[in-house]
């Protein structure tokens, strides 16, 4: 079927969308989240980027990967902040989902409804191998899902667990390579 130019117009100003990139840790997550918002900006689309206030690990305001490429974003404290902040643009990218609460996913929800390119990037699961925060939810509702993988660094297959190498008890530990490492089903199920 063939569309006229008002139609396809009509389509890009209302036709938001979700996408989500979840992993483990040190799986490229934001890399890749980095790469599609750097690509929309190549493109002049108004772009802008959140993550939670409480993930300074590496910058205050900047989103940062593990290679160090970064991206320019606005902290916040609460997902309900992105909604007020992300007003007349075309994408937002909101790093560390599963650090945000639990009203994520209707947000995300409201931007894309509203014709917003909204894309998610998060661990799917904490260090106990359970599903984290409010990417479930997300991932349910989205357009998109892409799942990547770490590489075990005990025996190189594909990783999707995140393995605490040091004790802790509560779910959100901030930390690096110090504190958690990448593995497959069977090492993360060997643990030492």
């Amino acid at each position: 079927m063939l569309y006229s130019e008002d139609v396809f117009k009509r389509r890009s100003e209302v036709g938001g969308s979700i996408e989500v990139i979840c992993g483990s840790m040190f799986s490229g997550k934001t890399e890749e989240l980095i790469r599609r918002l750097r690509r929309a900006q190549i493109a002049r689309l108004k772009v802008e980027i959140f993550k939670p206030r409480t993930d300074n690990r590496f910058h205050e305001t900047d989103v940062v990967s593990h290679d160090a490429n970064s991206i320019p974003s606005t902290p916040v404290d609460t997902s309900s902040a992105i909604l007020l902040l992300g007003s007349d643009v075309q994408i937002v990218g909101i790093d560390e989902a599963q650090f945000f609460d639990e009203e994520l996913p209707n947000i995300c929800n409201i931007l894309a409804n509203r014709g917003v390119r909204v894309i998610v990037a998060g661990l799917d699961m904490d260090f106990k191998g359970t599903p984290f925060g409010p990417m479930p939810a997300l991932m349910a509702i989205a357009e998109s899902v892409t799942k990547v993988h770490a590489v075990c660094v005990k025996c190189g297959n594909p990783a999707l667990y995140s393995y605490r190498t040091v004790p802790g008890a509560g779910t959100i530990l901030l930390g690096e390579k110090e504190s958690y490492e990448p593995r497959c089903r069977v090492c993360y199920n060997m643990a030492d």
